[in-house]
């Protein structure tokens, strides 16, 4: 008998025993399965509370410099990076809450009920047009990719990185030369598109859809004449299976979790946090602290072990706040990268702006031509057979 996953809400671990018990009932074994869940529980509540375990410090200290002691050790091979809006920003694209700059904070002249109706399924399909008016606003077709994306790129040369879990639709992992096999794209990306009817589902590539957002006609599928919406994740929709099949191995191996640029809001990529081993270090690179929830509220409501930076018994948790661009400078330096980061953003912008025919003046934050797709990024969507959380 299969056991119920840890980091399923209290509720379901519950509906998961009962199941369990049920059947076990029907059979000469239920005194076994009994224990079984027994185990479980305890295995449960050890994980999620800490009873029992070993919390394992495994930083010199709590600083910028001692995850870079830690990342040149051999304890550290597999790295995980979780990065947002944050990480983009510096490339020319706005992020989501910022008050005055944000994406949310300039959509009165599409006249929306609310701002988050942009991202909604059910109001995208009776009223697609202010979401493709602002594909075509966000999409000027030329951004490139930051000194963060970069730095996800060099953790993948020097062999450290497992993986890079990204809300961003901004295709600029893709860009810096991040492989498919290397992402997960946990709210989906512009680069396929597929027709919303459930009897349809006729798929279209980027450069269709660019076609229609720049010759502002609302895609419509050439076999049923319903909309075509890009394979991003709106409110009401499910994250894409990659997501739910990755997270099973990938945290339980992962060495160090790196998250950058992400308010750590959004269910269900926020809960990723809590996946890890409890003495895996946890690097925040973010304008302001993030992800502290309260151990048992997070418990009780299946979103795992918020962060802790500054209590007494803080062990693991480190927090730079700062621009993320100087902060992956900053660790690429005290990893001794720094040079070596700095010359390959120049040469990979040098080579954008030799495809395109144009000039930056400012390589490391200019934006530049984008491979596979524009707007918006971080932000969404729910988990399957949840309602949506609204940022």
């Amino acid at each position: 008998m299969a056991e119920p996953d840890p980091s399923d809400p209290l509720e379901t671990q519950a509906g998961k025993v009962q199941e369990a018990q049920d059947s076990d009932s029907d059979t000469e074994e239920g005194a076994a399965g009994g224990e079984a869940e027994m185990d479980f529980l305890r295995n449960f509540f050890s994980q999620t509370l800490g009873l029992g375990t070993q919390k394992e410090r495994l930083l010199d200290n709590l600083t910028l410099e001692g995850v870079a002691h830690y990342m040149l050790s051999e304890r550290c091979r597999r790295v995980i990076c979780l990065v947002g809006a944050g990480i983009s920003t510096s490339a020319g694209i706005p992020d989501f809450r910022s008050p005055s700059t944000g994406l949310y904070a300039n959509l009165q002249k599409y006249h929306l009920p609310y701002p988050e109706a942009i991202f909604e399924i059910g109001y995208f399909k009776k009223h697609p047009e202010p979401f493709f008016a602002l594909a075509k606003e966000l999409y000027p077709g030329q951004f490139k990719p930051t000194v963060c994306h970069y730095f996800i790129r060099l953790l993948k040369e020097k062999g450290l990185l497992l993986r890079c879990y990204t809300q961003n639709i901004d295709t600029l992992e893709r860009v810096a030369g991040l492989e498919p096999e290397d992402l997960v794209e946990a709210h989906g990306t512009f680069h396929t598109s597929h027709c919303v009817s459930p009897l349809c589902r006729q798929e279209y590539p980027l450069s269709w859809m660019k076609e229609k957002i720049f010759s502002e006609v609302t895609p419509k599928c050439e076999k049923c004449q319903s909309v075509v919406k890009p394979d991003i994740v709106f409110f009401g929709e499910n994250l894409p299976p990659r997501f739910f099949s990755c997270i099973q191995s990938d945290f339980l191996k992962v060495d160090l979790l790196i998250i950058m640029g992400t308010s750590l809001q959004v269910q269900p990529f926020a809960s990723l946090i809590g996946k890890a081993p409890l003495s895996t270090p946890r690097l925040l690179i973010n304008k302001e602290k993030t992800g502290q929830t309260d151990p048992f509220l997070g418990m009780m409501m299946g979103l795992g072990g918020g962060m802790d930076f500054d209590s007494k018994k803080a062990y693991r948790d480190v927090a730079w706040l700062g621009d993320c661009d100087q902060g992956c400078l900053a660790l690429a330096d005290l990893l001794g990268w720094k040079k070596e980061l700095e010359d390959l953003v120049r040469k990979e912008h040098a080579s954008i702006d030799a495809q395109s025919g144009s000039r930056s003046p400012n390589p490391t934050t200019a934006a530049a031509p984008r491979k596979s797709s524009p707007p918006p990024k971080e932000e969404a969507r729910t988990t399957e057979g949840e309602k949506p959380q609204k940022p």
